[in-house]
């Protein structure tokens, strides 16, 4: 009896570890909870020269800057498969191991734009379910199975105006509620039932234009409220839509950066010189301003947090550390270039070069710029924009680094 336990013993913890094996999924944009942070330990501190082992290379991505999704042993993308007035962006499903297309949708018709047309949303899964957004502001719901479309709505019909560079907004899932920015005088914020596509509200507290910035969900004092950034306003509100706190952002241009919450404070960041701004919330949602200054001014390459600081590209300083407490600059890499798209795992830095396409690991750590591996993402597409760059984030999921160049993805092993 004794051995027999002891067997059942082993064979269940080798399940539990089995399943825990490949539990890192990274669910929609910058992971499960927005920030950009990977739990996932054990991987490559370095890699070897040339970068570490190539897995699959797929080139059915199609047009545009998508993010990925990674669900079950499925990647999720968005894509174009052309680039004029005919032209469709679809999802497309891709097994995570393999680098093979499942399945493949159109959701609304090509976004043109003068940087490069295509999608720039990151598809949100949750159980069965995803939620897409096209350029042009169509709100997707698919079975994750087989790409079956199960609703639809349109930004535009809800009262919003397609940005400058199309909606770039990654839906936020928070159990069974989808929210999406359309902007507009009939309301910023509008709020879906996840399984049938009914609209439960939309704001009426506040009508600023959608700009580029994705929403996050967070507890503050233990209760629930949301949280987004719009070109002039950093603004929270609860799940039915009562507005419950707003401040004054001087965004211009483009507004990009998803915001940050820790402790009961907001740190938010944009480019063409705006800087950076951080504020605390009460216990009642009084607003107060800890500092505003021009340290972070980051474009589209996100900004992170690990522990007390922040890491981003800040335009004209290259990669930055910023004290999230103090907003004071800890180091620079003093590297001038294009911006750089960033994410963490396991005390590193993912960062990816957007004119070389470059993807370099960098040491997360206050003490200094410390690079310690580079590799160039090979092969680069030739079907890009002249005004376009390298602008998909790298993501980590279940030991396995993905990086994208339009209809290009390439799967590396860095576990």
């Amino acid at each position: 009896m004794v051995f027999k336990f002891s067997v059942l013993t082993l064979l269940a913890c080798s399940v539990l570890f089995s399943s825990e094996a490949m539990s890192e999924d990274w669910p929609g944009w910058r992971g499960p909870n927005r920030d950009d942070i990977s739990t996932e330990t054990g991987l490559l501190k370095q890699w070897p020269e040339g970068g570490p082992e190539k897995l699959w290379t797929s080139k059915d991505a199609g047009l545009g800057y998508s993010g990925f999704s990674v669900a079950n042993g499925v990647l999720f993308t968005m894509g174009a498969d052309g680039a004029d007035e005919e032209s469709h962006e679809f999802v497309i499903a891709i097994d995570a191991k393999t680098g093979e297309k499942i399945w493949q949708t159109n959701v609304g018709q090509y976004l043109e734009n003068g940087w490069g047309g295509g999608p720039r949303s990151t598809p949100t899964v949750s159980g069965d379910l995803l939620i897409a957004i096209s350029g042009k502001g169509d709100v997707v719901c698919l079975s994750n199975t087989d790409g079956t479309e199960k609703w639809r709505v349109s930004m535009t019909e809800l009262g919003g105006t397609i940005p400058s560079w199309g909606y770039c907004e990654s839906a936020l899932i928070d159990g069974d509620k989808v929210f999406v920015t359309p902007g507009g005088d009939k309301g910023t914020i509008a709020c879906f039932n996840l399984n049938t596509g009914e609209k439960l509200w939309q704001s009426t507290d506040i009508k600023e234009p959608a700009n580029y910035s994705s929403i996050i969900a967070v507890d503050h004092i233990s209760k629930r409220q949301y949280i987004q950034l719009t070109a002039q306003k950093v603004f929270g509100f609860d799940g039915d839509g009562k507005l419950l706190w707003q401040h004054d952002f001087p965004g211009r241009i483009a507004v990009v950066a998803t915001p940050i919450y820790k402790d009961g404070q907001v740190y938010v960041t944009a480019a063409y010189g705006t800087g950076c701004l951080l504020v605390n919330l009460t216990a009642d949602n009084k607003v107060q301003k800890i500092y505003e200054n021009k340290v972070m001014k980051n474009h589209h390459g996100g900004v992170l947090l690990v522990g007390d600081f922040l890491y981003g590209h800040s335009d004209s300083d290259g990669i930055i550390c910023q004290d999230f407490n103090t907003g004071a600059a800890v180091w620079s890499d003093s590297k001038k270039g294009g911006s750089k798209g960033l994410t963490y795992a396991d005390g590193m830095l993912y960062c990816i070069d957007e004119d070389s396409g470059d993807c370099f690991l960098v040491e997360a750590n206050s003490t200094g710029y410390k690079e310690v591996s580079r590799f160039k993402l090979e092969p680069q597409t030739t079907q890009r924009n002249p005004m376009g760059r390298v602008w998909t984030h790298p993501v980590i999921s279940n030991g396995c680094l993905y990086l994208r160049d339009q209809e290009i993805i390439c799967c590396y092993k860095i576990k």
